[in-house]
């Protein structure tokens, strides 16, 4: 049999943290799961910190480790840019690597503001890039599940939806970073929101308005210098929205909630039955039918592609990093087939606005139309 020939494509990495580790682990495992007509090349990994990216496992395979991420984006050797830095460096890092004529692999959120991601947005579709935003709980095989049960009518009208995503990594005791600040992180909306935004957004479309409040419950925290600094940022937010197809929604974003380590889930009923999924048992939907009395199990198997790529066997499930994976993989094909990516810019751009339009609603104590921003 004869040996088929792949295409290479270097990649470069901008920041070796939790999320550079997650992209790195994926650009190297998803030759070995999924059939694909481009490789991965690891080319350079950069962070501001060069020390610290030589002991990090992120760097493992990678031919150069630099301080300095423009070497990165101008390194004609890297075709792939993936941006893992704080939310605020976004912007230049990407805006630098389309005008290099990459493709551009950001993390969430897009950007600190729907003014700044919108820049993004046009300035990729000027160049005609390929983008991708990392919304990768969309990559688990669940949620398409849900999004065909919904589609098809077996929940008949939808009602209502119920969405949360809280955790509980930024109690008092931790202190001030890029996610407590104004101009860098955003907060617990932007971090923890624009995750169930975006799952809301592929299920059930666009959203056109929303009300809601953001809460600072946690008023100070120690700075680099052990100092209470006061803390700005939202730590809880809940809002309603009401999509453009008239389903009127509830949410909720918070990251210091007690007993919640991944609790980003949903409800959604219908004029049928239900469905309720949550990502601590992301191998899992439960749907309930009109005639049936309680909510029947739906596990991930095979049959819910690309589930088999991993297991050929029901029940052994996926994980967190096999998410990333599976974004890799579909940024990969698009990249082969010069083809688009969901979510891209402007996907992103969008869920950011539903974010901007929250925190104006709670400054303002009104309801805030999309369009308006």
């Amino acid at each position: 049999m004869m040996n088929k020939k792949y295409k290479e494509i270097g990649i470069g990495i901008i920041g070796t943290g939790f999320m550079g580790k997650c992209h790195a682990n994926a650009f190297r495992s998803v030759s070995g799961i999924f059939n694909l007509p481009i490789t991965p090349r690891l080319e350079i990994i950069a962070d501001v910190n060069k020390k610290v990216a030589m002991k990090s496992s992120a760097s493992s395979g990678f031919k150069k480790i630099t301080n300095n991420w423009n070497e990165l984006v101008e390194d004609p050797k890297v075709d792939i840019v993936s941006i893992t830095t704080p939310n605020s460096l976004h912007e230049e890092m990407a805006i630098k690597a389309i005008s290099y004529k990459k493709t551009v692999y950001c993390e969430k959120p897009l950007s600190i503001n729907s003014i700044s991601a919108k820049k993004m947005v046009k300035i990729a579709k000027i160049n005609k890039s390929i983008t991708m935003v990392g919304f990768s709980f969309l990559r688990n095989p669940m949620i398409k599940m849900a999004k065909k049960i919904i589609e098809s009518g077996q929940i008949g009208d939808i009602k209502t939806f119920s969405g949360i995503h809280a955790e509980n990594y930024m109690q008092e005791h931790v202190p001030h970073s890029f996610r407590t600040s104004l101009d860098e992180g955003g907060g617990a909306l932007m971090d923890l929101g624009s995750h169930i935004i975006s799952l809301a957004r592929f299920l059930l479309g666009p959203i056109k308005e929303v009300v809601g409040i953001e809460e600072n419950n946690i008023n100070a925290r120690l700075d680099k210098n052990k100092k209470l600094k006061k803390s700005e940022i939202d730590d809880r937010s809940i809002f309603i929205a009401q999509f453009e197809n008239g389903i009127t929604g509830n949410f909720e974003a918070c990251w210091n909630y007690y007993g919640s380590n991944m609790n980003l889930g949903f409800e959604i009923t219908g004029s049928k039955g239900a469905i309720k999924f949550n990502q601590q048992r992301m191998n899992e939907l439960e749907l309930y039918k009109d005639g049936f009395k309680g909510f029947s199990l739906i596990e991930a198997g095979p049959e819910h592609k690309p589930y088999g790529n991993f297991c050929p066997a029901p029940g052994h499930h996926l994980g967190f990093n096999d998410l990333k994976v599976i974004e890799v993989a579909e940024l990969l094909l698009a990249q082969a087939n010069n083809k688009t990516c969901f979510p891209d810019f402007e996907e992103a751009y969008k869920v950011q606005l539903v974010i901007d339009a929250v925190k104006k609603s709670s400054k303002e104590k009104k309801w805030i139309k999309i369009h308006s921003l």
